[in-house]
């Protein structure tokens, strides 16, 4: 049985335990809280006995194999650190890290330790993604992709009124781009490998996150436009265009209908069986790992490629705001 700790008291970490309840051969031992009181609500509220208000001292207790990391994204790297350092698994929230540079340190850290370093990205795992990825070859030559993940967060309402949340506050790496658009990105890096180049555009909202973007990755052949927004909604469906037809995706976080178009008249609609919850792939994943000792080189890896991308993006977004950029023509 893996015991596990988390680290957060959010809406996606009690999502990430109801992944794990419905997942055998690990548990939910103990909470992680600074605060006591709100520990010990959240512990109740999950049915877990143990609450700890002391990192260090957790990790160090021997009561523990893993832990969840979903806290404040900017908090993720030092806290698996600490965990790796006390041999202890780790599995982190999307984004793994604010940077590729911490989650490359990470991930030789733990190799050196013998212990697991994994992202928890949804559609990674998801098998809809693995229906998707067969239904490829029938569109043939792959041309235009457009990958999207909008969804107005009620906490935006906060920022109107002049507060800075947590989601939102870019000190603590919040913002659109690590909280939705990791999303499009990992399922294209996912679909397609890493990108030749990567450009892309922020809009910036009052308390100098992002609260929305679009990005271009640029492929031999063919593009991939990604799109992402916390401040708006989207009802456009995802799209991937190849020469022999097209292929219509309703979620890309997690695909649940499916429908292949191809200019010889083929129509097909296909529907995906899937929880309501389908967190508990990547828990199941993680639990394989940590289990079996396995290689999570590959899954580390599209984690990283999609964390380069978004340090392109970044990177695209502050020349923009510096007014360096290109003016249009």
């Amino acid at each position: 049985m893996i015991r596990l700790a988390t680290i957060g008291t959010s809406t996606i970490t009690e999502k990430f335990a109801d992944a794990v309840a419905q997942t055998p051969g690990i548990r939910i031992d103990v909470v992680f809280s600074r605060d006591a009181a709100r520990g010990r609500a959240f512990a109740d509220r999950l049915g877990v006995d143990g609450v700890s208000t002391d990192l260090e001292a957790l990790l160090a207790s021997g009561e523990v194999d893993a832990v969840y990391v979903g806290s404040p994204n900017g908090a993720h790297a030092a806290q698996a650190e600490a965990a790796i350092a006390a041999g202890v698994h780790v599995f982190l929230e999307k984004p793994a890290t604010p940077t590729a540079d911490e989650f490359a340190r990470l991930v030789e850290a733990a190799r050196s330790r013998g212990v697991v370093v994994f992202e928890g990205m949804r559609n990674a795992y998801d098998p809809g993604m693995a229906r998707l990825r067969t239904l490829l070859p029938q569109v043939g030559t792959v041309r235009l992709v457009s990958f999207g993940q909008s969804q107005r967060s009620a906490r935006y309402d906060l920022v109107l009124a002049g507060e800075t949340p947590n989601i939102f506050d870019p000190a603590l790496a919040g913002g659109a781009l690590f909280d939705l658009g990791v999303y499009p990105l990992s399922a294209a890096i996912e679909l397609f490998g890493p990108p030749r180049a990567v450009v892309g555009a922020t809009a910036t909202i009052a308390t100098g996150a992002d609260g929305a973007g679009a990005a271009v990755l640029a492929y031999d052949g063919f593009v991939v436009q990604i799109g992402f927004s916390k401040i708006g909604a989207s009802r456009r469906p995802n799209e991937i265009q190849g020469e022999l037809g097209t292929i219509e995706i309703d979620e890309i976080t997690a695909p649940r209908r499916i429908t292949l178009d191809l200019f010889s008249g083929v129509h097909e609609e296909i529907e995906i069986d899937g929880p309501d919850n389908n967190m508990r792939f990547e828990v199941a994943r993680f639990a394989q790992l940590v289990r079996a000792g396995a290689d999570a080189s590959a899954d580390q890896q599209r984690s990283l490629e999609v964390l380069r991308a978004v340090e392109a993006i970044r990177a695209d977004a502050e020349t923009l705001r510096a007014g360096s950029g290109r003016a249009a023509r």
